[in-house]
């Protein structure tokens, strides 16, 4: 009694402390003081609370979200909004809307280059259509979520990764390949000391050495996890726990303990709400009391196991028309954002080929204007050293004429001294004229 009142405590106190942690995000969101970035941080953080409770909420403030991430140009939180809203419509079962939303978020994440954000996608692009039931598209997601969460080391992701893959073979009824990724799974929560994941892998494991009649290690793994999940007081986890138990006793022809696990499967099922697991522990506990010839019993437990069977086949016929109606929308919304993705490429494709024209047209304008300058420098060269060959003779032939005036300078200079020298001597031996005349006068008698 002290122990359930402590639990309620200890309840209320939690609830207490994430309605005040929520408050103080409220107030960092509306306070417009505060940066984009806290403001965003805060809006995103309240969004994904409400996800799994309340995931017509958690869409209206993840649109909040979405609008400012818009406004101020935070690409990253735009994509953690598409996200948020890809898992709330995933929640209400609205798979068209919840990959929309998903192929939203990854492209905004390749964009700007997050490859967490990016791995996360895939993972959460396969998880649809492994509620489709297309497991071969849901693995090709999942293994190229496997490649990049290697790639940056992000285990928490890795181990969701690892899980999905080991539930699709399981499904398909390839235990060696399931046990391959449920081990690979269970290595990862260990490392990042996941009890609530580790104990999800030892059930997984445990179920998959059971389809394999390895009992031993079968019982050894589904007690690893019942104690796991009590520790974490995991009631949906012990739950099922129980209920594997009870099937593998029966398979042990142990049926005395089987009705025991089988008898607290029902109950903790039920509490839970886990009608799915509710309905095999009836069925477990009905196998289990007519091996051991108490009909009543057995009888009892099989008509409430046909209750609640009929109940999720009734349920499940619904779902299935659903699920056709959703799976006749996600092809076409697939179909619709191929056809807008090759649209996208080839107008993409068509940019870049007129930018490949255009930038050919400027290689070729600019090779053919250094092709005439290269021509025009070439021709000023050739003039330039044809000038300068002119230049030389002109020089020579001037230096020669020079010399040649000089030369005949100098002998034009002998003839007139010559000339000179001549006219002395003639004036100095020929007697002039009227000198001869006088003295011929006076010869004659003439005074």
């Amino acid at each position: 009694m002290r122990r359930s009142l402590l639990f309620i405590f200890l309840s209320a106190c939690s609830c207490f402390s994430v309605a005040q942690k929520l408050d103080s995000l409220w107030a960092v969101y509306n306070n417009k003081n505060q940066t984009d970035t806290n403001r965003l941080k805060a809006i995103f953080t309240i969004a994904r609370s409400y996800v799994y409770n309340n995931p017509d909420t958690a869409i209206v403030l993840a649109e909040q979200e979405l609008s400012l991430a818009q406004q101020s140009k935070q690409k990253k939180y735009e994509a953690n909004a598409f996200n948020i809203i890809g898992a709330s419509y995933m929640g209400k079962g609205s798979y068209p809307k919840s990959l929309e939303h998903y192929l939203k978020a990854l492209k905004v994440y390749e964009e700007i280059k997050d490859k967490k954000g990016i791995g996360g996608c895939y993972v959460n692009i396969g998880g649809i259509y492994s509620k489709q039931e297309d497991n071969p598209k849901a693995l090709e997601y999942f293994f190229k979520a496997e490649k990049i969460l290697i790639e940056i080391n992000h285990k928490q992701f890795l181990g969701n990764c690892y899980n999905n893959i080991g539930s699709i073979y399981n499904t398909q009824s390839n235990y060696p390949k399931a046990l391959v990724y449920y081990l690979k799974a269970l290595k990862v929560r260990e490392e990042i000391k996941d009890k609530y994941g580790i104990g999800t892998c030892y059930n997984n494991i445990g179920s998959i050495y059971q389809e394999q009649f390895n009992y031993p290690k079968s019982l050894d793994y589904y007690f690893k996890a019942l104690q796991l999940k009590k520790e974490i007081a995991d009631k949906p986890g012990i739950g099922i726990c129980y209920v594997c138990m009870s099937a593998l006793y029966i398979q042990l022809s142990d049926y005395k303990r089987a009705i025991q696990y089988g008898d607290s499967a029902s109950k903790i099922c039920k509490e839970v709400g886990d009608i799915e697991h509710e309905r095999y522990a009836y069925k477990y506990l009905a196998t289990a009391y007519s091996q051991m010839g108490r009909y009543k019993e057995a009888y009892e437990n099989h008509v409430k196991f046909k209750q609640l069977t009929d109940s999720v086949f009734n349920e499940d016929n619904s779902k299935q028309l659903g699920d056709l109606k959703t799976q006749f929308e996600v092809e076409k919304k697939e179909a619709e954002l191929k056809i807008k993705s090759d649209a996208e490429q080839e107008k993409l494709k068509a940019i870049a080929n007129e930018e490949n024209k255009r930038q050919q047209v400027i290689i070729a304008s600019v090779a053919g204007v250094l092709l005439v300058v290269i021509i025009f420098s070439l021709f000023l060269y050739k003039r330039f050293k044809i000038t300068q060959k002119q230049k030389i003779v002109i020089e020579e032939q001037k230096i020669l004429v020079d010399k040649a005036y000089e030369e005949l300078h100098e002998k034009n200079k002998e003839v007139l001294d010559s000339i000179r020298y001549a006219k002395r001597i003639q004036t100095a031996l020929i007697t002039s004229e009227k000198y001869i005349h006088n003295s011929l006068n006076k010869l004659m008698g003439k005074k």
